[in-house]
């Protein structure tokens, strides 16, 4: 049986990049079969567009500020990828909802990831949000998007337990940790074509375990 080809990434980031990082370690360790086409950013200081050129990848800066509207910034974005023949997007901390230009362009091919169990605490301070509601199991998710914020149909998510005395940044970098170890499993699930979206669900072909839904993932506890 003929393996999947090599899915060609474009990568959307606005900061650190440590997903990226994550996401370009799988490929060298053979973990991941992707090509990284593309690294966008829409700041121009964003620490991941160095962590892609240390790998001579090829990086673009599309500054959201000189565009008159979401739309046409997502219409410069949509144009770059397409030029180099991007198959799946992955948004690695990029800090910006999309409209439906992109979305429309990119049905069931963009990723995203995020620190809360989702649907639970969406939004941009989920770890904080799962401490001041007091609940003993947070992590993080892989979705795919669609409009709205945090609300796609979840393909994977790692469960990672609060433990006393845990602070937004000490519980935040225990599920970044995971969040480096799904997101590119997610992507080689893609490449590997065992998603498909039914609904609200991602089924995962040829996982007996879970037939009708996202593994959970439970790492083990400290």
């Amino acid at each position: 049986m003929a393996e999947n080809p090599t899915v060609k990434l474009g990568v959307l980031i606005s900061g650190s990049g440590t997903n990226l990082q994550a996401i370009i370690d799988a490929i060298l360790r053979g973990d991941l079969k992707a090509e990284i086409r593309l690294v966008i950013s829409n700041r121009a200081d964003a620490q991941g567009l160095e962590r892609a050129r240390r790998h001579g990848i090829e990086t673009a800066v599309i500054d959201h500020r000189k565009f008159p509207s979401r739309e046409d910034f997502d219409r410069a974005v949509l144009a770059a990828l397409r030029d180099r023949s991007v198959e799946l997007v992955a948004l690695a901390g990029f800090m910006r909802l999309l409209s439906p230009v992109m979305i429309d362009a990119f049905p069931g091919r963009i990723m995203n990831i995020h620190n809360s169990l989702l649907p639970s605490f969406p939004g941009i301070h989920g770890p904080k949000d799962a401490i001041e509601y007091g609940v003993k199991i947070a992590g993080c998710t892989v979705f795919f998007v669609t409009p709205g914020v945090d609300v796609g149909p979840v393909i994977v998510q790692a469960a990672v337990p609060v433990l006393s005395g845990d602070d937004e940044q000490r519980l935040a970098a225990r599920i970044l940790q995971q969040e480096h170890r799904i997101f590119p499993h997610a992507i080689a699930l893609f490449q590997q074509g065992r998603l498909e979206i039914q609904g609200r669900q991602v089924i995962i072909k040829g996982d007996s375990s879970t037939p009708n839904s996202a593994p959970l993932v439970n790492p083990p506890v400290d």
